[in-house]
């Protein structure tokens, strides 16, 4: 069995943004010389996400408002804050959104649906994060 590990690192200029990482993974699959096996894209950070969707501008914008809705950036909501953060919010949106995302990998490619891509999230930017691609198999 091959393992196969690289980093990607991000910087998003916005508080909030999305990055399709899904050349970056590819690419990486390619170096990994794996067939057939599993490739694994994992946000290494608290309050950023890898998840798997469209590719559509109106929907990253509907995701925006809905996370925005649903844990509002207002410092003094959120007990975190007392910490003297102000980054509560980026917390549960990270976990709806998820940590990581696992791919199969088939034929040498990444086996996913027609319009499927593979995303970072960000939701504390304006500083440097890791994501960690992992593929292992034959």
């Amino acid at each position: 069995m091959k393992a196969y590990c690289k980093e990607l690192f991000f910087n998003i200029p916005d508080r909030v943004g999305f990055a399709n990482i899904t050349s970056q993974v590819t690419e990486a699959l390619k170096e990994s010389g794996v067939r057939e096996g599993l490739c694994l894209v994992n946000a290494m950070h608290i309050t950023a996400s890898a998840f798997i969707n469209d590719d559509e501008y109106g929907l990253h914008q509907d995701f925006r408002r809905w996370l925005e809705e649903l844990a509002p950036h207002n410092p003094s909501l959120y007990s975190h804050n007392n910490t003297g953060e102000d980054n509560g919010d980026a917390h549960p949106k990270r976990t709806v959104m998820g940590r990581e995302v696992v791919v199969a990998v088939t034929d040498g490619k990444l086996d996913v649906g027609p319009w499927e891509q593979i995303f970072y999230g960000e939701f504390d930017g304006k500083r440097k994060k890791r994501v960690l691609i992992k593929i292992i198999g034959e």
